[in-house]
Order: structure tokens, then sequence, then C-alpha cells
């Protein structure tokens, strides 16, 4: 069966978004082209770590010797973008992701597979459920300035969850926190 890929070579608008409370927040990759609108779901961890990587290969980019790409050392103000995300239609869980460089177009290249699920019992059977998920993918170019703008604005809304608390390091939940330190 071929890969249905949502492809977005210039998006509009690229963002990680959360639904939800601290603490039993949902993350979403949500891009958007004119009308068309996906959205995937993550981990927080690999929100972060998607953020992280971003900044890392803009900085990295910005050291090459003669480099003809014009990369922001920070967010352009322009490209902020705090407001929530839409209403999402979850595609997929995302599994696997690859980041990468395309110097021709001087875009920053993200790609996310959906998270599959293993058979352990060594059936060599095809799985039936979620055959649908595993012949998607989302790719998605972004410019070096949307790029950093999404590296910013994702690790806000990572380090917006449950405050930590500061005898334990654990977090704190709406409804109370029991403080276990550690015995000495």
């Amino acid at each position: 069966m071929p890969t249905r890929v949502h492809e977005f070579a210039w998006p509009d608008r690229v963002v990680i978004g959360t639904i939800g409370l601290p603490g039993e927040r949902t993350f979403y990759l949500q891009v958007r082209a004119g009308a068309q609108i996906v959205s995937v779901a993550l981990e927080k961890q690999q929100s972060a770590l998607l953020a992280e990587k971003i900044d890392e290969m803009l900085d990295q980019l910005i050291t090459v010797d003669g480099n003809p790409f014009s990369v922001p050392t920070s967010t352009p103000i322009e490209l902020v973008d705090n407001d929530p995300i839409e209403a999402p239609q979850e595609q997929f869980r995302t599994g696997a992701m690859s980041l990468g460089w395309d110097p021709t177009t001087a875009q920053v290249v993200l790609e996310a597979y959906p998270l599959a699920d293993v058979d352990t019992d060594d059936n060599d059977d095809p799985l039936e459920e979620g055959a649908d998920e595993l012949d998607m993918m989302l790719l998605v170019r972004m410019p070096v300035g949307t790029a950093r703008a999404f590296a910013k604005r994702t690790r806000e809304i990572v380090g917006a969850g449950r405050p930590t608390c500061s005898l334990c390091g654990y977090p704190i939940d709406a409804d109370g926190h029991t403080c276990t330190l550690p015995e000495a």
C-alpha cells in the first residue's frame, strides 16, 4: 500500500500546542497551509528534543565558513506565534521523527512517522488494526526563521507544565502533592 504523505513545503503555520490541563496534556504538532491542516500527536519529550535539535542545527549553520544562509540567532519578532492550536483532528500518534537540512531551499526538513504497534508473538501476519496509520507520514519544510520561532514556542509550551516541588523535584499536581523525600 502506498504511503500517504502530508506534505507542507512552505507552511503558513507550524507549531507545537497542547490540549488539556498540565499533567494531562496531549501534545500536537500542527501544520497549516491555506485550508489544509494536519495534527499529529507526540510526547512531551519528543517535543522538547525536537526544539533542542532544531536550535542545534541552526546554531551549527551559523558557524559554517562563508555561510550563504541568513540564519537568525534568535526568533524574528514577526514570526512569534502565541495563538492556541486549532481543534486537532489527530492523523496519527508520532513514533519516529527525522530532522534534516535542505541547502537548495534553505529549509529545515522534518519528517514524522506513526508509532508502530509491535507484534510480540513473532507472528508474521500483517497488523490489521492501525494498518492505515503505518502508511502515513508528515513532511514539513520550514524556512530558518520559522524553524527558530517553532523551537522557541515549543520550549515555552513544554516548560508551561506543572510546577516542580522544590524539595523532591517531582511535579506538583493541581489536586495536591505528597512530597516523598528519599531517605538519607
